[in-house]
C-alpha cells in the first residue's frame, strides 16, 4: 500500500491568485481561494484528484531557462492537439513564448511568473 496519494505541485511565486487563475484557465480546472487564506490559490482537476498550489515568496526571483544562473527546478508539459491553436490560447491568458525553442513536438513558454512549462504533442 502506498504511503501517500494524490501529489499535489506548489509552484512559489509572488501572488497566488493570478498564478492560480492562468493555470485554472489553461487547464480548465476549478481554481479554489481558500477561505480567509490570502496566501495560498489552489487549481483542482474535475475529479478533484489533480491539484496545483500556488504559494507567495518574498523577493521571488523568475527562473532563468535555459540558463541556471536561476534555475527553474521544476517544469510542467501539457499535452494538446495542435501547438499553433494553443499557443494563441496561452499567449491570450498571459503566458509569453520563450526565444529558445530546442524542439519541433513541443513549445516551451513561461507563465505569468516566469516559470517555463511546454506544450507538446504527446
Amino acid at each position: 500500500m502506498a504511503i501517500a496519494q494524490f501529489p499535489s505541485l506548489v509552484f512559489d511565486c509572488p501572488d497566488p491568485k493570478p498564478l492560480a487563475a492562468f493555470y485554472g484557465a489553461l487547464l480548465d480546472w476549478k481554481v479554489d481561494l481558500p477561505a480567509g487564506d490570502r496566501d495560498w490559490a489552489d487549481v483542482r482537476s474535475p475529479d478533484g484528484l489533480q491539484c496545483l498550489s500556488f504559494q507567495p515568496v518574498a523577493d521571488y526571483r523568475a527562473p532563468k531557462w535555459p540558463g541556471q544562473e536561476v534555475p527553474q527546478q521544476m517544469h510542467l508539459d501539457v499535452v494538446v492537439e495542435d501547438l499553433d491553436s494553443a499557443e494563441a490560447a496561452v499567449v491570450e491568458l498571459g503566458a509569453t513564448k520563450h526565444e529558445h525553442q530546442p524542439g519541433t513536438t513541443f513549445r516551451v513558454f513561461l507563465d505569468p511568473a516566469g516559470h517555463p512549462f511546454c506544450l507538446c504533442l504527446s
